[in-house]
Formats: structure tokens, C-alpha cells, sequence
């Protein structure tokens, strides 16, 4: 038991959080993998391009390809 009520390990997000302080701009360069499949829908992930490999683990968000929109359309 790590003492957390939620399930999660406090000490990984709290050096999770550490690790998203060192971004000092308010702009992070993101890179996107696109992952095809046959029978179900196409699915995206997003990591920032300077994350440590260790970090890649924790610090992404993946979504079927269909829910992303082009930002200038949306502007």
C-alpha cells in the first residue's frame, strides 16, 4: 500500500510534476505517432518531443485518430 486513496503512487506524480515544471516556455514542441489497425479505428499519441525515454511511460495522451481536428479550422 502506498497510502494513496486514489490508487496512485503519490511520489511518482509528485516527480511527475516536478518533471513538468522544467518547461519553462509556455510552448512545448509535441510530437505525434499514429498507430493504423485493420479492424478498429486509428489511434494517435502525443508526447513531447524532449521528454526523457523514462518519461514517454507517463507523460502522453492517445486518442482515436478521428477526435483531433486541424487547429486553423477550429480558429
Amino acid at each position: 500500500m502506498n497510502g494513496s486513496t486514489g490508487g496512485y503512487d503519490d511520489r511518482s506524480t509528485r516527480q511527475r510534476l516536478a518533471a513538468a515544471t522544467q518547461y519553462s516556455s509556455d510552448e512545448i514542441d509535441l510530437e505525434s505517432v499514429v498507430v493504423r489497425y485493420e479492424n478498429r479505428t486509428d489511434r494517435c499519441t502525443i508526447v513531447p518531443r524532449e521528454c526523457p525515454e523514462a518519461d514517454r511511460l507517463t507523460t502522453w495522451l492517445s486518442a482515436d485518430v478521428r477526435v483531433f481536428v486541424d487547429l486553423d479550422d477550429m480558429r
